[in-house]
């Protein structure tokens, strides 16, 4: 590090020299060494001369030296006064948030955002202000209240800390009242700059839904929706603040239902539970991801709604993505044949999987044909089977789910087994109510029988016939020209949505949902959106020379850290990071993203105004 001066040449035919802060770093794709600048202190012939020497006696001070006496009488003057030396006065986690801040401006999110709050009287700060709700998700999740006093104490946040702003919390759910807005506008802009970007293929789009409940007994009161399960417009009001028609059948401001495609219905609300929680009120939420892994949008829906026909809307939803052709990969719950009619429209396709035990004539028909399955992985066999001349059936056969599905079933068995154990000697009444306690859990039950004269048995051919299906899925496709292998595969990448699902829950924390307006739970879905963006790029682009991939647990714990230390004295204050670890500097290169200056700030303005 050394101080140079730079010569820039003006129209005029002028010269004007500029003092500046410069650091050598070696640049391996020139194999030469370059000069960064770290800061520039203005003009040679307008230096504020004092300031410089006051920054140079603080600086001595942090080695533990006094400067030497000089002829200047800069540092003599600060020793002479008494003036106290430098204090570092805190130091805060920056690797993270400078590392998510430098993709969100290398996806163009912050662009966009800034552009949206351009044409409205909106303060720009608001994409700031998203930013950071965002980097809590990725980085320390909690309720919006509680970020508010991360954000001012427990982090360095580029752009926003130490610029005199203070986030508040009202300022925080502006920014998502907002964000739900422009949420269409944003997501078109952002799935447009990142496909770009990252080259992403979007041949296959992958769809799944789950869903999150909430802790409170008491689900929210009906409201009029659309077949989308937005709020009319005449309902928005009730559903804004809390409120609801109660028991009445009318709707809007004439009592009477808006259109035949609308239903009733409060937004958390029981349903199915994908979480075992069918006590408890919920929302369903959807999420369209690209082969790659990058999730390119999500939904929200009643925690009523069915799964079958949502795939339909997201498909009408994304059909001004300029995506090409696409192959939607769904599983057995879109499987429905309105869905794949529609889902096969306009020259797309699908891959859906098929329930073996449903006893569709499908699934009976390719169960009996004859051929010969073909070895594509280690786990993985395939066998393409002709049932209908307008679809495409392949079966998959994963030897190592063999192998666990008859244990289950050998543990199913052996349990029922011990149940009915005895129940001969019982009174008919008694053995009914056996059988009816075994009915309500359909694993035991589909291996019971029952004789002619009511007594409680094995049902061998049932667990003859399930033998069967051990490690073996069904695939059905409309597209006439993917081989066999690249049908599994493609439907094996399903796992990825179920991945994100894992994350969204797990480390961005989805729940517990510390919101009770619909907007705001709304927004709260599009901020783990836009987290999971961030880090699911970090993990696809920075995987290991031997094809490991980067968690981002790991590589949260890595980068956060990386510290920003502030200073204070006689000359101001400045702020310094401190050195980056070797996995940090390899995943700031993998992206191709700079690592934060030595010198993040330096602030002389300070020292003249006391």
């Amino acid at each position: 590090m050394f101080v140079r001066t730079a010569t820039r040449k003006n129209s005029d035919g002028t010269r004007v020299s500029y003092l500046q802060l410069v650091h050598n770093e070696w640049d391996a794709a020139a194999k030469t060494t370059r000069a960064k600048v770290l800061y520039s202190f203005g003009r040679a012939d307008q230096l504020d001369r004092p300031a410089i020497e006051r920054l140079i006696t603080a600086l001595t001070r942090v080695l533990g030296t006094e400067p030497a006496a000089g002829t200047g009488g800069g540092p003599d003057r600060v020793r002479a006064a008494g003036m106290p030396g430098l204090v570092f006065t805190e130091s805060r986690p920056l690797g993270g948030a400078w590392l998510l801040d430098q993709l969100w401006a290398r996806l163009g999110i912050g662009t966009l955002l800034r552009g949206l709050a351009a044409g409205t009287r909106r303060d720009p700060v608001v994409e700031r202000v998203l930013f950071a709700l965002v980097a809590n998700r990725a980085l320390a999740p909690c309720s919006k209240l509680a970020a508010t006093s991360w954000i001012a104490h427990d982090v360095h946040l580029p752009g926003l800390t130490g610029g005199g702003y203070r986030v508040s919390d009202d300022a925080c759910y502006r920014a998502m009242d907002w964000l739900l807005a422009v949420e269409d506008r944003l997501a078109h802009g952002v799935f447009d700059a990142v496909a770009h970007l990252l080259n992403l293929e979007v041949d296959l789009i992958f769809f799944d839904t789950t869903s999150t409940y909430f802790e409170t007994e008491q689900a929210d009161e009906p409201v009029w929706r659309d077949q989308h399960g937005r709020v009319l417009p005449d309902q928005h009001d009730l559903a804004s603040t809390g409120g609801g028609t109660g028991g009445g059948t009318g709707g809007g401001t004439g009592g009477e239902v808006p259109d035949r495609a609308s239903t009733k219905i409060g937004f958390r609300t029981h349903g199915k539970s994908k979480d075992s929680r069918d006590d408890l009120p919920q929302v369903v939420v959807g999420m369209a991801v690209t082969r790659d892994g990058i999730p390119v949008r999500v939904w929200c829906w009643p925690g009523n709604t069915s799964d079958s026909p949502l795939i339909r809307q997201v498909k009408d939803e994304l059909r001004d993505w300029t995506l090409g052709q696409v192959i939607w990969v769904a599983d057995r719950g879109f499987a429905s044949a309105a869905n794949r009619r529609h889902l096969a429209a306009g020259a797309d396709g699908y891959i859906l999987g098929e329930k073996l035990r449903s006893g569709s004539p499908e699934a009976a028909a390719a169960l009996s044909r004859p051929g010969r399955y073909q070895q594509v992985a280690d786990n993985m066999r395939v066998k393409e089977v002709k049932v209908s001349a307008h679809e495409r059936f392949v079966i998959c056969h994963n030897p190592h789910a063999a192998d666990r599905d008859a244990a289950t079933r050998t543990r199913l068995v052996e349990r029922l087994e011990a149940m009915i154990e005895g129940s001969d000697t019982l009174s008919p009444t008694k053995r009914s109510e056996l059988r009816g306690v075994i009915s309500t859990r359909p694993g035991l039950h589909r291996f019971l029988r029952t004789t002619p004269s009511g007594l409680l048995r094995i049902d061998a051919a049932a667990v003859a016939a399930d033998a069967k299906l051990d490690g073996k899925y069904l695939l059905r496709t409309s597209d006439p020209r993917l081989p066999a292998e690249d049908i599994a595969r493609g439907y094996k990448q399903l796992l990825d949505v179920e991945r994100g699902w894992r994350d969204m829950k797990q480390i961005l924390d989805l729940r517990p949902v510390f919101h009770r307006l619909e907007d705001r739970i709304r927004a709260h879905v599009l901020l783990c959106w836009l987290a999971l963006l961030l880090i699911r790029v970090v993990e696809t682009r920075t995987s290991l020379p031997d094809g490991t991939s980067t968690s981002w647990p790991r590589a949260r714990d890595t980068l956060q850290r990386l510290h920003v230390g502030v200073f204070t004295g006689p000359a101001g204050t400045f702020r310094q990071t401190t050195d980056p670890t070797a996995e940090a500097r390899r995943l700031h290169t993998t992206l191709g993203l700079p690592l934060p200056p030595r010198i993040l700030h330096l602030d002389t303005e300070t020292a003249t105004t006391r």
